[in-house]
Formats: C-alpha cells, structure tokens, sequence
C-alpha cells in the first residue's frame, strides 16, 4: 500500500484557504478519494461545517488544538479520518493563527511512517497585507510562508500591480528558494501545484505558540438542552466568540448580514439558517461575501478580534437577529 500524500493549505486569516480548498476538491481526479482535515482558532469549526455541505469528506479539530505541542486531537482526528475514509490525497488546514512547525511534527513523526507523507506545502497570501507591518511581523504568519513549498498570491482580481510586484519581491526573498511562485484569483489552485517536491524548509521560530483553550466540553450538549451555545476562545493576542445554534431557530437575512457589518473585527464568518435559506456569510476587512448552501445540521457564526469582546452583549446583538416571533 502506497503512502498518502498530505498537503498543508496554509494563509492568515481571511485569506482564502476554505475556498481554495472547496474548489481543490470539486476538481480532484475522478476515481480518487480526497479528505479534509480542518482546524479553526475558534471552538465552532465553521469551516468545517461549511465544507461538509458541498459534500467534502472533513474532520475537525478543536479550536487550536492542532497546533498544540502533543498533537494529540490531531492524531485522533488524523487517524479516524484515514480510518473512515481511505483517502488518496489529504488536504490539512491548520488555523491561520496557528505555527505550522508542530503540525509538520506529527505528520513527519514515527508514527505515521509508511501511511502518509508530507507532499508539497502551499500558502496562500494577500498581496494587499504585505504592506501592513502588523502582518509581516507576525511569527505565524512568517513561519507558515517559511515553510511553504508554493507561495500563492491569492485575491489577484483585488490587488493592484503595485501590490503584486511587492509580493513577488518579497517571495524572492526566501532561501531557499520557492519551488514555485504563482498568482491566482478566487482561491484556485492548479492540482499541478500540489505535485511540485516538498523540501525540509525552517520556520524561523518553531516553538512559538501561545493558546489559551475556553472552558468548552469535548462533546457539545444536544440541542435539546441547549439550543443555542456560545464559545469563547483566546491566544496569540486574539480572541474569538462563536455560537453554535439549533436549525430551529431561523433569522432575519437583513438583520444578520447587518449584524454582521456590526463591529470592528478581524474577521466573522457563519453558516446560518435564515428566512431567505442557508447562507454561508465570511467578512475578513470591509467586505462581506455571502453565498447560498446546502441546509446544515446547525447554525454555527464565529468572530474573531484583537481584543476581549463583550460575549454578553455580542449574545444578545446575535439573538436580536432572529426572525421575529
């Protein structure tokens, strides 16, 4: 039995790495079998939850776990999705608040040898943050583009000529060199790419890491005791406050995509029932970009900010946004 090969979809926040790897899957080779494993900074997996209704095979990890220096959620996810599913190719997606280097532990490590290989590493960046300081000093998202095999700039329908010369200098500058540099819109990534060799790149800090995890269960309570619960999640100077609810409660469209537009966050993104259907809502900046989906198993929305929010009164904005009566 041939070892599987396993790709690293890396990227700060809202950069993308759901889409691409949604749009990856619809275009695999027909006759293989591709699996997901997903990891959010946040304890509601709506990444996973969104990929589950295009019908993507996926298991989450909890909020950060992955990244975690035992890797031990991962492992227990990893291994039941190699047992369920028998995948050809594997797809992981680690938290764009997370440090790669464990993750690269645990895949390379005893225990997997002869089940699975580290294939090519992508990262998927905006060339539009490469001006912003914040970005380029951040550990995590130094290290994820150390490590990678591709740099990919994504967002290129966005981005001036200005803001990809700064990103294709700026990819010049890794020793060693890329295998490959590539520019791309809309999160699309050739399967080509994912063939192009893996090299044993450093990160320039693998043991920075700083996770808090809430004080959430292992298994979440069934809705029929709790129909709506929120979680609350903390680490790397961010914090994140999500909800997973109960398809019995729908909402308003108007009042959530306002709601949504409703606050100084890095970044809000959701699978929710509402009065217009399912909608898969995700802002990073400015921008709001909704799509319809398939009906999910629950509502699930997660925000992410640079601060503490107030749970309580973000509890209570969310709930306003229910369709009346």
């Amino acid at each position: 039995m041939n070892s599987i090969p396993a790709h690293l979809i890396l990227g700060f926040l809202g950069v993308g790495k759901s889409t691409a790897i949604m749009d990856l899957m619809q275009r695999r080779p027909e006759g293989e079998r591709w699996a997901v494993l997903v990891n959010e900074f946040g304890e509601v997996g709506v990444d996973g939850a969104l990929m589950e209704t295009g019908g993507v095979a996926v298991r989450e990890v909890p909020g950060g776990c992955m990244c975690c220096v035992a890797g031990l959620p991962m492992q227990v996810a990893l291994n039941e999705l190699i047992r369920r599913e028998k995948p050809d190719r594997l797809l992981i997606e680690p938290t764009g608040l997370g440090h790669p280097s464990q993750v690269i532990d645990t895949l390379t490590g005893g225990g997997y040898q002869g089940v699975l290989h580290l294939a090519s590493v992508l990262c998927l960046v905006d060339p539009r943050r490469l001006a912003e300081e914040r970005v380029l000093n951040n550990v995590h998202f130094q290290d994820q583009a150390a490590v990678a095999d591709v740099l990919v700039a994504n967002k290129g329908d966005l981005c001036s000529d200005t803001d990809q010369a700064r990103f294709h200098e700026w990819a010049a500058g890794f020793e060693p060199p890329k295998a490959l540099v590539v520019e791309t819109s809309h999160g699309r990534l050739e399967l080509d790419w994912l063939t192009r060799p893996h090299s044993d790149r450093q990160a320039g800090d693998p043991h920075a890491h700083d996770h808090h995890h809430g004080e959430v269960p292992t298994e979440a309570p069934p809705f029929s005791a709790q129909p709506w619960q929120q979680y609350r999640n903390s680490g790397d100077g961010h914090y994140s406050c999500g909800w997973r609810i109960s398809p019995d409660y729908c909402f308003d469209y108007q009042k959530l995509t306002a709601f949504c537009h409703g606050g100084d966050w890095r970044r809000i993104k959701g699978v929710m029932r509402t009065d217009q259907g399912w909608v898969a809502l995700n802002r990073a900046g400015d921008a709001l970009s909704e799509a319809d989906v398939d009906p999910a198993r629950e509502s699930r929305v997660e925000i992410i900010t640079d601060t503490p929010p107030d749970a309580e009164e973000l509890d209570q904005r969310l709930s306003a946004a229910l369709v009346d009566g």
